[in-house]
């Protein structure tokens, strides 16, 4: 497998397990459960490796396919640039967790803090997420951009079809 196809393979988790861990995170919140919470961090931790992984796969999958057609140097670095603000939010957010399942084990009185920090991180972590998603869909999938470039790119497929 190439770096394109790894990239593919681990893009999607930093993204999904976010918006899932997100999600435990406040059902943590509501029921006061820390389990809830410490599994929400877990998730989190997770979420922070996979963007490593995936930011680590981006440059050689840039280099694959920055030169087809439909595809350009400036949509990638669109994309790149969203996927940095992506990782270093996760990368932070993991920390985070980190200390959040540290300090929930050992029944801090801080824990309750380090929650809320992760929610107001959880919160732009999602945001960018979504952003990096439609960036990174947009590659290849000319059908979803809705740029002049993605009308032009739209217009040259269909004129090649008659």
């Amino acid at each position: 497998m190439n770096d394109a196809h790894w990239h593919l393979v681990v893009n999607h988790f930093p993204i999904i397990g976010t918006i899932f861990g997100f999600g435990i995170l406040i059902a943590g919140l509501l029921l006061k459960n820390k389990t809830t919470i410490n599994t929400a961090y877990f998730i989190f931790i997770v979420a922070a490796l996979f963007a490593f992984a995936s930011m680590s796969t981006g440059e050689g999958a840039e280099e694959m396919v920055e030169d087809l057609p439909s595809v350009g140097k400036q949509i990638i670095h669109e994309h790149e640039e969203m996927a940095e603000k992506l990782a270093l939010v996760l990368y932070v957010l993991g920390a985070i967790s980190i200390l959040g399942l540290i300090l929930n084990i050992k029944n801090h009185s801080k824990a309750k803090l380090i929650t809320y920090l992760a929610l107001i991180f959880g919160i732009v972590a999602v945001y960018l997420g979504k952003e990096t998603g439609t960036t990174g869909g947009e590659v290849r999938h000319t059908e979803i951009r809705t740029d002049a470039n993605g009308a032009a790119v739209q217009k040259m497929e269909s004129e090649d079809k008659d």
